[in-house]
């Protein structure tokens, strides 16, 4: 039966994967991976032998319609990214839209996706967040922080580690010093780190000690 799968796999941890996401990668009749040299790796510790094809934001607009069509021919495909779940700050979303809009069904599997422990041991309120991803580099940057210094529900954002220091930096510009800020690195990894307090002490912090990995940055709304 054709049915596109969202599978999420591990964002360190190898342990993170489920049962049920190793089921249905062997299963599927395809896997789209964001890059399948990291997704290899991920299939081969499973042994799962289910064909790969490359997909990722390079790419995605100009194959949709043609997985579509390998959908509608009967075919099961599950897309994965190199970590989490896809369509969160990944490839998914395109494939996903133009499914439901030609009523093929769509599974998206619970399981790994960085942000959810990062606000869950930030010590921050999450009854109610909102989730921003990556801010934009340049053009509406400025914008997008003046909107955000309002907003009073906790803050989620996806940071590379040699743009941090300058992230936090803006933060502390547009958000004030005592804002409270929790950076979750490496998260299930080896070294991860939790650093917490206001925008300016995490922001010295990571000063002096440039970070590496990847980043999940919690932030305290407007009181």
């Amino acid at each position: 039966m054709s049915k596109l799968y969202l599978v999420p796999t591990p964002i360190g941890n190898l342990k993170d994967m489920t049962f049920r996401a190793v089921e249905v990668l062997n299963d599927v009749d395809l896997i789209l991976a964001e890059d399948t040299r990291t997704s290899g790796k991920l299939l081969k510790h499973f042994d799962i032998t289910t064909q790969m094809q490359s997909h990722h934001m390079h790419n995605e607009h100009k194959t949709v319609t043609h997985l579509v069509e390998k959908l509608k021919s009967g075919l099961s495909i599950a897309i994965i990214s190199d970590a989490g779940t896809p369509a969160i700050s990944d490839p998914g979303f395109l494939l996903t839209r133009a499914c439901v809009e030609n009523n093929i069904e769509v599974e998206c599997l619970p399981g790994a996706t960085a942000f959810v422990p990062a606000l869950v041991n930030s010590g921050l309120p999450n009854d109610k967040f909102v989730f921003e991803g990556f801010l934009p580099v340049k053009k509406g940057r400025q914008t997008r922080l003046l909107l955000l210094a309002e907003e009073t529900r906790t803050m989620i954002f996806y940071e590379s580690p040699h743009k941090l220091v300058k992230t936090l930096g803006h933060f502390t510009e547009y958000f004030g010093d005592e804002r409270q800020v929790s950076v979750s690195r490496e998260l299930t990894k080896l070294y991860e780190e939790t650093v917490r307090g206001t925008a300016k002490e995490v922001l010295e912090y990571y000063t002096n000690k440039p970070p590496k990995g990847e980043i999940v940055i919690i932030v305290g709304g407007k009181k």
